[in-house]
């Protein structure tokens, strides 16, 4: 996974959006923010992610093909509500399979967006509360497996002035030291 502060110019967002220089982003910032990631060769992944679905507590998983084959007629509407800025009450948890993305994550304090450019292989955990958004790059084709604490569900809520005070929001922002 590559990790980088997201340039912000107009413009496709399957783009890399990357500044020139780059501007990349350390593992002791993504700690600052709880993002967590690991890197695990898709040959032979199930025992190690099963490893790391044991210790943070994952009992279920599903995978998804984000593509136009993948979802068919609603493919443009997902795409669309993936990239709307959001935040679940879980963590969301993704193993990459295949094809590639972006996850951008907002940066605390500044809430500088950072992308994370993720690629097979690329386990990644965002903590709940954490506001942040999804986009295939170019090749339009991502095939993840989710991981779940508990039953599978994936709702996300818009940032609003109502989420900006939702409980896990708030407890978020007490866990990375801001407004607490």
């Amino acid at each position: 996974m590559r990790a980088y502060y997201y340039d912000n110019v107009p413009g496709d967002q399957r783009l890399p959006h990357d500044y020139v220089p780059t501007r990349p982003v350390s593992k002791e910032t993504l700690d600052s923010i709880n993002v967590k990631f690991w890197s695990i060769p898709v040959e032979g992944y199930e025992p190690k992610v099963d490893a790391v679905a044991k210790e943070r507590g994952y009992k279920n998983r599903d995978t998804i093909n984000v593509s136009k084959e993948g979802l068919g007629d609603v493919y443009e509407q997902k795409i669309k509500g993936f990239f709307e800025e959001h935040m679940h009450e879980d963590e969301e948890i993704r193993y990459i399979l295949d094809g590639s993305g972006f996850f951008d994550v907002r940066e605390m304090p500044t809430d500088a967006w950072i992308r994370l450019a993720v690629e097979p292989g690329d386990l990644i955990v965002l903590p709940a509360g954490i506001y942040h958004r999804f986009t295939l790059d170019e090749k339009n084709n991502i095939k993840a497996l989710r991981l779940f604490q508990d039953e599978p569900k994936w709702v996300p809520h818009n940032r609003s002035q109502d989420t900006d005070i939702n409980p896990h929001r708030v407890g978020y922002l007490k866990a990375v030291g801001v407004g607490a």
